[in-house]
């Protein structure tokens, strides 16, 4: 199976290592030139537990050296997807599939709208990684992946990518209804991100004081609402399991933490702005969410 990754940032990065050490056809997408050049130099250094290793993996900057791909796993922030997209339609083969494993909410939808949603995958991973620089990462933690058929319709070539996908360590699973899945991870990132992205603070910090876990809570509940009113599944414990991924993960800075620290623009719209959104259409008041989104947009309006 012929398999490009667009967008080589870490999590990319660090998929296109592991299917490639298993043996698959794998070839990088980015248009960072800095980094395309590091990896195809001297492989994608990898830094895990302390120690570090090289893995050779194919990266290209032109869309054109790309041939005919089975799979496009689409990896890139959420403010690029539309372009990340189209650059999967122009590649894929008949029939190839677009698997989205991005953060936040919509992602698939805009895909679904340059790719046909019956060959669309979409899914949540816990696998964690960090760009230390071009061509290096750190693989920051493991965890359970889940995909599933975007549309509802189940199409055989799903099971042989969650198949490949553990194959290369990245264990998989397949589920029937994958926005449930979604909503999961979303709610997490939802209680974890903006706080730690406005605050400066590490994971841990939001369990650390009573304030900024009051605050968490008050914007997962205000999104379980939200979740509930479109008839999405929630799990009773999900603000508790929130704050054990936020146990878990202590000494990490969330994804958007790391985008704001390194002045770059962050996938708000997509998290807490989603929320916004949705509550708007539904007529349901989301001030906390409403208040983290503003704070976020006014920061990354004014990065200097």
């Amino acid at each position: 199976m012929n398999i490009t990754i667009i967008g080589a940032g870490a999590m990319g990065s660090l998929f296109g290592a592991l299917l490639s050490e298993s043996g698959e056809n794998i070839r990088l997408y980015d248009i960072w030139k800095e980094h395309v050049e590091a990896i195809n130099k001297n492989g994608l250094q990898i830094e895990y537990n302390g120690n570090t290793h090289s893995v050779s993996v194919d990266a290209t900057w032109d869309k054109n050296q790309i041939e005919k791909t089975d799979l496009a796993i689409i990896f890139v922030k959420s403010t690029q997807t539309d372009d990340a997209a189209k650059t999967a339609s122009e590649i894929l083969d008949i029939n190839g599939l677009a698997l989205t494993l991005q953060n936040g909410m919509g992602n698939a939808d805009i895909i679904g709208e340059v790719i046909d949603p019956d060959l669309i995958i979409a899914g949540t991973t816990s696998h964690g990684a960090t760009m230390l620089g071009p061509g290096r990462i750190r693989h920051a933690g493991t965890g359970p992946t889940a995909i599933g058929m975007w549309s509802g319709i189940q199409e055989t070539g799903i099971q042989e990518v969650a198949d490949l996908l553990t194959k290369a360590g990245i264990m998989t699973e397949t589920v029937d209804d994958v926005r449930d899945v979604i909503w999961a991870k979303l709610l997490v990132n939802i209680g974890i991100n903006a706080i730690t992205a406005l605050t400066g603070i590490k994971n841990g910090g939001i369990i650390s004081l009573s304030s900024t876990k009051a605050l968490s809570c008050a914007a997962v509940e205000e999104a379980i609402q939200v979740a509930k009113a479109q008839g999405v599944k929630i799990e009773d414990n999900t603000v508790e399991h929130v704050f054990q991924v936020a146990q878990a993960t202590k000494g990490n800075r969330s994804s958007m933490g790391q985008d704001v620290d390194n002045k770059r623009q962050t996938e708000i719209s997509m998290i807490n702005g989603a929320i916004v959104t949705q509550a708007e259409k539904l007529g349901i008041h989301v001030p906390v969410n409403q208040t983290l989104t503003t704070l976020i947009e006014t920061l990354q309006a004014n990065y200097k």
